[in-house]
């Protein structure tokens, strides 16, 4: 097992460049007044987030297929320089047009950075030691999630709006260099790929295009579907069309391809099909807190902003918690039944939202979220540890992609649906048309409006039918994990891990390659 020394150096850079990509999206929210009011562009500004997370979204399958036949380093480089890239022409915008096509730049760089953040964590440790890793990755994102606001918010009152992409510049570079200096891989010949001077010509570049069309056509359908237009209209029915096309056009290729982007084993394994689905559940769970909890706090509670931002903020401190002490849990009763313990914990937590009192104290909502994130945490982490210990080296990119790449699918899909039956719920109430950003915004300004107390009453309803929807999904999860996911994960060993089966795998998987900077164990079959 490498020493802790010798590690630590790429573990930083793994952590700085996950800070990257989950600071992005809470830095640049507290911004959005002053880019618009410099800028223009309000009834497109929106798109700040979603050209990024679009471009984000769609190349994690590409970067994951790239990573496991280049390696994981060359990836990680790329899609480093790229963000920052993107950071620079971003704070050199000079319109909105610009400035969301500068973002989309940054997205293509933030997908190499989620996946192989992600993937580089499993290479370094084994299987009892990667909660280790996976923690301190999640300790990363809760920071951000508290820090980022602040961080945005000091920013945009004492300079300029700009110095929000410029202040990537120093934490990349550190990253970057931490990555070139310590972590080396050798040249690597596979059965899939052959030598890697050939490589190049068997990439399934047509596939990778239509995979990025067809995310693409359908996310953009998600994203603007209720907002820019509606359901029903001609581009949403235009754009879900075109959107199925691309999906046959990728299912055609990949059957088709030697080496193909998305190969169908992501699928056809039980394993790592149950995780896919059930991360992708997780993304529909995730709505309810982190897009409609703010609201609810600010609407239904009064609260101020910071004091709205804390309440969802509290569960970023018990998820990391948790996730370290999962081990504890799924070395005594396995991966799956650890996961089915934290997603019946959580569902038992969103049903419980709807029974809080009207219109209650903070310190209720800020307590369920509490519990919230300790069971999520409880739930995550065994899935992706237990999924990357199912493959070997040369496949772990490509799972541990088509994992995040369904919780992100998952968290836009939510966000339309839960959208519809919040707007929904509105209406009923209110007896007429209404959304929940309408409604939201007028209760800002309470002496306007004639009878405030209806309208909270209304938000209320409208959030609670979303956290039981939330729960809901969770219940969608736990079925998946009992009839889909294997009872116990065929994990490949390292030399001192412990196996959760004891049956040996029909098709042994490549052995992992050590990386050079630190002699890691060699993986095997069990």
């Amino acid at each position: 097992m490498p020493s802790t020394d010798k590690r630590g150096p790429v573990v930083a850079a793994l952590m700085l460049v996950m800070a990257l990509a989950a600071l992005d999206a809470t830095i640049v929210s507290t911004a959005v007044p002053q880019i618009v009011g410099t800028l223009g562009g309000f009834s497109v500004f929106s798109w700040l987030f979603s050209g990024y997370l679009l471009a984000a979204t769609v190349t994690l399958p590409v970067y994951g297929k790239l990573s496991d036949t280049f390696g994981r380093k060359p990836v990680l480089i790329a899609g480093s320089i790229l963000f920052l890239l993107g950071s620079v022409l971003c704070a050199l915008a000079w319109n909105m047009g610009a400035l969301i096509a500068f973002r989309v730049v940054q997205g293509l760089g933030g997908g190499a950075l989620q996946g192989t953040v992600q993937t580089l964590a499993a290479d370094l440790y084994p299987l009892k030691e990667r909660p280790k890793i996976q923690a301190k990755l999640s300790t990363v994102w809760a920071t951000s999630a508290v820090a980022g606001p602040v961080v945005g918010g000091l920013i945009t009152a004492y300079t300029d709006w700009r110095w929000i992409f410029l202040i990537n510049l120093p934490i990349g570079a550190v990253a970057l260099w931490l990555i070139v200096r310590h972590l080396h891989e050798p040249a690597r010949t596979t059965a899939a790929t052959g030598p890697r001077t050939d490589v190049w010509k068997r990439i399934d570049w047509p596939g990778a295009l239509a995979v990025f069309a067809a995310g693409g056509v359908l996310l953009t359908a998600l994203v603007q579907g209720g907002v820019a237009w509606g359901w029903l209209s001609a581009p949403s029915l235009a754009l879900f069309a075109a959107g199925l096309l691309c999906v046959a056009a990728v299912v055609v290729i990949e059957r088709r391809a030697a080496d193909p982007v998305i190969p169908g084993w992501v699928w056809r394994r039980r394993p790592i099909a149950a995780v896919n689905l059930a991360l992708g559940s997780l993304g529909l769970v995730m709505v309810a807190p982190t897009v409609f909890l703010p609201t609810y706090a600010q609407s239904v509670l009064q609260l101020a902003p910071i004091a709205a931002g804390f309440v969802l903020s509290v569960m970023t401190l018990s998820w990391p918690v948790s996730a370290a002490l999962s081990q504890h849990v799924y070395r005594r009763i396995g991966f799956r039944n650890t996961a089915m313990l934290g997603i019946g914990a959580a569902a038992c937590v969103l049903f419980t939202f709807p029974l809080l009192p009207y219109p209650g104290s903070a310190w209720q909502p800020a307590l369920l979220m509490l519990l919230l994130g300790a069971a999520l945490g409880l739930f995550q982490l065994p899935l992706i540890v237990g999924v990357q210990s199912t493959v070997g080296w040369a496949e772990r990119g490509t799972t541990t992609a088509s994992v995040l790449f369904c919780r992100q699918i998952g968290q836009t899909v939510g966000a339309a649906l839960f959208g519809a039956v919040a707007n929904g719920v509105l209406s009923a109430k209110l007896g007429g048309a209404g959304s929940l950003d309408s409604v939201a915004k007028a209760l800002d300004d309470p002496d306007s409006v004639a009878d405030a107390d209806r309208l909270r009453r209304a938000v209320d309803a409208a959030v609670d039918a979303v956290y039981v929807g939330a729960a809901c999904a969770a219940v969608v999860c736990l079925l998946v994990l009992l009839f889909v996911a294997p009872r116990r994960f065929p994990v490949i060993q390292d030399d001192d891990q412990e196996d959760e089966t004891p049956q040996p795998q029909p098709q042994p998987q490549p052995q992992k390659p050590q990386l050079t900077h630190t002699p890691l164990p060699e993986s095997h079959t069990d």
